[in-house]
């Protein structure tokens, strides 16, 4: 039998979709909301561009590549930034700077978007499918850890997987729309399994997780600047450490594992062509300029969804755990598990209005392409997602 989600209503009250609807409308002050999330250019981005095209400085070597990575740095708190083509790239690099090789297994959330269980792909390695939890939505620690105590052993140092011998490397806990996981449950999970915490903060800039910026707490961690991010480069991402050979590592791999030279092509290892082009990067630098605006409109629209939302039977709003503060990069409504059967009315009646809302990824276990992953009983994130409704988050709803 499904367990509703803390706070829920009492069982067999039903939303209204026509009232989901106008409560969106009411936070939002908008009739029509065509983007989910659409990024706002308010401030020196035609400035910054026109710079990179006036110098020619439009591929990746340039000086807004080493600003972007130094305001990074700054903002998040952490030692290195190192900016990437994109956020699935950046945990590839991470993946393989923590030693995760073909043959090893890697734990990640079933409930994430696809770029998590590809990047563990293209090391040659298999995801392992963990459970959610219904407060943050990300990996239940605590199943986790009893989950480990009867699935592996520790054999020579290293977490094995009883089932098919292989080793389990690492975790990398994904925090969703923008909620910080619980971090220290479950770098303690990591440090009795003898595995590496990688973070995939690709949705989670601004996040804070008992007052220390995400990104910060594992090994290393992802970042993405998707076009529908909080902050966008068009296209990229950054890996953050505190690990200064960790960090050369990064910037080294990611630019082909060039050696220096004022004119050899000497390459020491099989790299990658990772790097963020400057063009890129100076779109993004005039972002981060503007990022505190940002969260403070992000977090005055979930008030005000959460306002319109209180009260409304069969649903919740989706809140920061305690201990967090959440950018809200995506906000959310759960339904009552009773009442799952209505989402599909609700985005088909929005988008007949032309209000953009979306449901949850397809968890990794349901999708063919890994099916066949190991993985916990993930009770949970199947109820999640048929239960999240993803509700328009731009910036700019916040402040017009």
């Amino acid at each position: 039998m499904s367990v509703p989600a803390p706070g829920a209503a009492a069982p067999g009250t039903a939303p209204d979709a026509s009232g989901i609807l106008a409560a969106v409308r009411r936070a939002t002050g908008r009739e029509r909301i065509p983007a989910l999330h659409e990024p706002i250019f308010r401030g020196r981005e035609s400035e910054y561009l026109q710079d990179c095209l006036t110098t020619t400085l439009v591929s990746s070597v340039g000086p807004y590549v080493d600003r972007f990575e130094v305001m990074l740095a700054e903002i998040t708190g952490a030692g290195r930034a190192v900016a990437t083509v994109n956020g699935t790239a950046a945990l590839h690099v991470c993946l393989l700077l923590a030693g995760v090789r073909p043959g090893d297994e890697v734990i990640i959330p079933t409930l994430t978007f696809v770029a998590t269980a590809n990047a563990v792909s293209y090391c040659g390695a298999v995801p392992h499918l963990a459970d959610a939890n219904f407060d943050d939505m990300g990996i239940d620690a605590a199943a986790l850890r009893a989950y480990l105590a009867g699935a592996t052993e520790i054999h020579q140092g290293e977490c094995r997987n009883r089932g098919t011998g292989r080793r389990i490397r690492a975790v990398v806990p994904m925090h969703t729309f923008g909620h910080p996981s619980d971090l220290d449950a479950l770098a303690a999970v990591c440090a009795d399994f003898r595995l590496v915490l990688i973070e995939d903060a690709a949705e989670a800039l601004g996040s804070r997780y008992r007052g220390r910026h995400v990104g910060n707490h594992g090994s290393m961690s992802s970042l993405s600047f998707n076009g529908n991010k909080i902050v966008t480069t068009g296209g990229g991402g950054a890996i953050l450490t505190n690990d200064p050979e960790l960090g050369r590592q990064a910037k080294h791999i990611t630019t082909t594992a060039k050696l220096p030279h004022p004119w050899a092509f000497r390459h020491d290892q099989i790299g990658f062509n990772y790097r963020m082009p400057n063009l890129n990067a100076a779109l993004g630098c005039a972002q981060l300029e503007r990022l505190s605006e940002f969260l403070a409109a992000k977090r005055s629209l979930a008030k005000a969804y959460r306002d319109a939302f209180a009260g409304m039977p069969g649903l919740r709003f989706v809140d920061g755990p305690a201990g967090t503060e959440s950018n809200f990069w995506l906000n959310a409504i759960m339904l009552d598990e009773e009442q799952a059967g209505l989402r599909d009315v609700i985005l088909e009646l929005a988008m007949e209005h032309g209000v953009a809302m979306r449901p949850a990824w397809v968890p990794m276990h349901q999708m063919p392409i890994y099916a066949a992953c190991p993985r916990m009983v993930l009770r949970t994130a199947d109820s999640l997602a048929r239960r999240i409704l993803n509700l328009p988050s731009g910036a700019g709803l916040g402040t017009d």
